[in-house]
């Protein structure tokens, strides 16, 4: 009864939680769902895969809809024993998105337990981290893997910190299990990310326990939680070996060409390229918005008002309402550093106050690696606007040049700092702490946050210039007077003051506070109760300026979020096998021709390296040949109204063909240089690597040999062939070696790669069946490796929990 008392607390604050994620996206409650951008190109791209699934109760792992073929390992793809994605399924009760930010909630909560933070302390400071405004913002636009990622976090590190604590068996099972959650996210950069927080507090601990003297404590820690992470690993075997195994020949991997498609060295680099990882760099200034949210004007979408100065100068200078209205449509608040801005990264105002005031307060290794990880975040967020330390990482720090968005590592400031702020709390409202100690940090955290907002809003004009050279070429493109770009200066500086007010109330109020408690006016519930609320107006406020009731729609929208057109109509009733290429829009930053047809093309973070570099030399340009070679029968493309029309490209060279010659290539620069106005008909490009797998001597011409496609199905592909003479088989269907495996009447065979991204196949003289099976080993290496790690993990748990009941049973001595 006790034990169930002390647990009561915690249930109501379970539900607290329910009830506040509910609440935010309350749309959910009457069957909507939130419109997300990226969610709706996912859906484009894996509906082939779910429709195989629901036709045949069979996982295909494979997909012919996009890119002319791809694994299915990053779309979805279920495994078999993945019993720990079948946990993260439970936790994720509550209808997407208020499942994402109820784990916020929970994860945060836990940790701030572990810490021995008082429950209230701990239900303020997940307040406090799941209306963090990023946090919100990524659920608005369908980073679900990345918010799942976040969410996790917390609750790793809860593991570490208890497993540093000495609590070695709690310890390593929360490690584990977090660790696995973590990794079931499947967002690698967030993952990574965390592993430079969980660096900054080994180095602290490393510290500590060198200083009392407690290096073996520590390297026992160390160990057990090493332990812990290569079970976590273990349970998420096959999804980490595959999706490795397909980033290897994806745009995230090594690409063998040296040349970009005009020809120009291309630098050579093992990871993504320098302006691709830095492209969305966070401007030093622009980090003020994590205390002002429209400092920098706020996300690259917001509108000026309707009253704006620019409005005005507009009007006076006699420019035509039409014109007027075409250059506010392009005249942008937002003058940061990126180039697309969803929002700003708002932690909060009241958070930020609480922080300062921490550092005045908290001693110890909890200070030193929140404030190592706190600048370390920061300043990689800047990424080319800090060259110094982002080129050291891209070049000397392995794997960080296979990720791009460097200011998404901002993620980490917004985990530690409500950190900071809850441990500070917990020492103000320690009763042990004295009050001129409180006194003295709550003066100073005031002067010091109050005083440097009082100084940005006096001094903004001297200390920023509010200008981006994008005004110059607008007010050049529509020969506006100069007046134009002075307008706009003074309308951000109004956004910026606005909110810099607003936050500089926030802060007084929380100073205001915390001020009444130090003087007994107010006892330490009501206080903390009035923390939660000005957290929350501040937070919430923001937050629903850009995600909101308004982004929700029914559901039907979402489940079917393409509506077939006269195109797709057209083509549908074609039973053949062949691809669809969507000329009306960028066909490779797309998945609406992916929901309906065979795609050359399709939306992906890492698309499939060959055919991406196929595309950029040539589709892109428009080279007919290449749609040919890849069996593309359809180009839909627009007709004199605008509208999308079914174009049938009468030379697409079908399922599969004999050649008459082959090209050796001696690199990938010569195999891709090849196919330029190359006739893939008649003759093939090969790598010479190959060349000994070839019998050219053999292969004859033979003008009565055919070659046909008589069942696909996505993992398996069966054609019929009868030649007089030997020949080589050239298959419209893209070159995977880590799979697809060739049958000739039912023997295994070789099959070689051909026009850069083809598979290609000798074929000897005779009727023979040929079959292509997608077969991946990966599969099932990893399967067997989760299941071994998962009752692994199950005979640990049952022993632990029997050593620890035995040795609480034995008497004392």
């Amino acid at each position: 009864m006790q034990l169930f008392k002390r647990f009561i607390p915690h249930l109501i604050v379970f539900v607290l939680f329910v009830i506040a994620s509910l609440a935010y996206f309350n749309p959910v409650l009457s069957g909507k769902q939130i419109y997300q951008s990226d969610i709706v190109q996912y859906i484009g791209m894996s509906k082939q895969q779910k429709d195989y699934k629901a036709e045949t109760g069979e996982e295909t792992y494979w997909t012919d809809a996009a890119f002319g073929g791809m694994p299915t390992y990053q779309l979805g793809a279920r495994y078999p024993h993945n019993y720990i994605k079948q946990l993260d399924l439970t936790l994720r009760f509550l209808p997407r998105p208020a499942d994402y930010l109820f784990l916020y909630f929970m994860g945060i909560y836990i940790l701030f337990l572990v810490l021995k933070i008082d429950y209230k302390l701990a239900f303020l400071g997940a307040i406090a981290f799941g209306f963090s405004t990023y946090l919100i913002i990524i659920l608005g636009v369908g980073h679900n893997a990345k918010a799942h990622a976040i969410a996790y976090m917390p609750l790793v590190l809860s593991g570490i910190l208890l497993t540093f604590r000495g609590k070695y068996l709690w310890g390593f099972l929360l490690t584990t299990v977090a660790m696995a959650l973590e990794l079931v996210a499947n967002h690698f950069q967030m993952t990574y990310y965390l592993l430079f927080l969980v660096i900054c507090i080994g180095i602290a601990y490393l510290v500590d326990a060198f200083r009392k003297k407690m290096l073996p404590h520590y390297f026992k820690a160390i160990g057990i939680m090493a332990l812990g992470v290569l079970i976590a690993v273990g349970l998420n075997a096959t999804n980490i070996m595959a999706t490795k195994e397909y980033a290897d020949t994806s745009t995230r991997g090594n690409s063998e060409l040296t040349i970009n498609p005009d020809g120009s060295p291309k630098e050579s680099s093992s990871g993504l390229p320098y302006e691709y990882i830095t492209e969305y760099s966070y401007g030093k200034a622009e980090s003020l918005n994590l205390f002002i949210p429209k400092f920098m004007g706020g996300g690259s979408g917001d509108e000026l008002p309707d009253d704006s100065q620019v409005t005005e100068t507009l009007i006076k200078s006699g420019i035509p309402r039409e014109q007027a209205g075409e250059i506010l449509y392009y005249t942008r608040p937002y003058w940061g550093d990126q180039p697309i801005v969803a929002a700003p990264a708002y932690i909060g105002a009241v958070v930020i106050f609480l922080a300062v005031l921490a550092l005045f307060l908290v001693k110890g290794r909890i200070r030193w690696w929140i404030l190592g990880a706190f600048f370390l975040s920061l300043l990689l967020s800047w990424g080319k606007n800090f060259p110094l330390l982002t080129d050291f990482f891209i070049e000397y720090v392995p794997l960080y040049d296979k990720f791009r968005a460097v200011s998404s590592i901002q993620v980490i400031i917004e985990l530690v700092l409500p950190i900071l702020a809850i441990v500070g709390l917990h020492q103000y409202f320690n009763e042990f702490v004295s009050s001129e100690a409180k006194k003295k940090a709550l003066v100073w955290s005031t002067g010091i946050v109050g005083g440097l907002t009082v100084v940005l809003i006096l001094f903004k004009g001297t200390l920023f210039d509010f200008a981006t050279p994008i005004d110059r070429q607008i007010a050049d493109a529509f020969q506006l007077p100069f007046t134009y770009i002075e307008a706009l200066k003074e309308d951000r500086m109004a956004l910026m003051t606005e909110d810099a007010i607003r936050s500089l109330i926030f802060v007084l109020l929380a100073a205001g506070v915390l001020w009444l408690f130090l003087k007994s006016k107010v006892k330490e519930g009501l206080a903390i109760a009035g923390l939660v609320l000005l957290i929350a107006i501040d937070l919430v406020g923001v937050d629903t300026r850009y995600v909101n009731n308004e982004d929700f729609v029914q559901a039907r929208i979402m489940e079917q979020p393409f509506q077939e057109n006269g195109a797709n109509i057209q083509i549908a009733k074609d039973d053949g096998h062949f691809r669809v290429y969507d000329a009306t829009n960028d066909a490779f930053t797309s998945g609406q021709a992916s929901y309906f047809h065979n795609a050359l093309g399709g939306y992906h973070a890492a698309k499939p390296q060959r055919i991406n570099d196929i595309n950029e030399f040539y589709i892109r340009k428009g080279d007919i040949g290449i749609l040919n070679m890849m069996n593309v029968r359809y180009i839909i493309v627009q007709n004199e109204g605008g509208g999308p029309v079914a174009q049938r490209n009468p030379y697409a060279n079908g399922n599969a063909w004999f050649v008459e010659n082959v090209l050796f290539a001696e690199d990938a620069n010569q195999e891709i240089k090849l196919l330029d106005s190359l006739n893939t008909k008649t003759t093939a490009v090969v790598h010479q690597k190959y060349k000994d797998q070839l019998p050219l001597a053999k292969i004859k011409r033979d003008s009565t040999a055919s070659i046909d496609l008589i069942s696909h199905e996505p993992e398996h592909l069966i054609y019929e062939a009868s030649s007089t003479s030997p020949q080589l088989a050239i298959f419209s269907e893209v070159y995977y070696k880590d799979g697809w495996n060739a049958y000739i009447n039912d023997k295994p065979v070789d099959y070689i790669r051909a026009d850069y991204v083809l598979r290609a196949l000798p074929v000897p003289s005779g009727n023979n069946k040929i079959e292509f099976k997608f077969e991946p080993s990966v599969i099932k290496t990893g399967s067997t490796i989760t299941l071994a790690s998962s009752i692994l993990l199950l005979l640990v748990l049952v022993g632990g929990i029997y050593y620890t009941f035995r040795k609480n049973k034995q008497p004392e001595a």
